[in-house]
């Protein structure tokens, strides 16, 4: 199935890291999301009940990241898709994608980030 709903480059501010200050100071983070499902009842209906109402999926992954404290970038991202399957039947597939864009390597860098991929199967 090709149908999905995509939420892109949501930034929230968060306590996420393997050092301690990371777990004190916020810092941002930046979030993809891409739900697989099928897309076909609610474009016939043009009812939110035949989808995903993607207001409740951002709110849910700003919960996440706000209101929680990981140290790695996979837990959290690990905690979106598994969330977002668990809340949101419909789903089939999520792709989850987490980006610290203030990370400190000692050299230039855009941002680190990881890519998850889970489904109900």
């Amino acid at each position: 199935m090709s149908d999905r709903i995509e939420l892109r480059n949501m930034r929230f501010d968060g306590r996420h890291g393997w050092h301690e200050h990371e777990q004190r100071d916020a810092q941002p983070f930046e979030v993809d999301l891409e739900m697989q499902l099928d897309l076909g009842p609610a474009g016939r209906d043009d009812e939110l009940d035949r989808t995903v109402d993607y207001g409740r999926v951002h709110a849910l992954v700003r919960d996440i990241v706000v209101t929680r404290s990981y140290r790695l970038l996979e837990a959290i991202a690990g905690t979106i898709a598994a969330d977002v399957l668990a809340a949101f039947p419909l789903v089939d597939e999520v792709v989850v994608r987490v980006r610290k864009p203030k990370v400190a390597l000692g050299g230039p860098l855009d941002w680190a980030g990881v890519e998850i991929r889970r489904s109900r199967s």
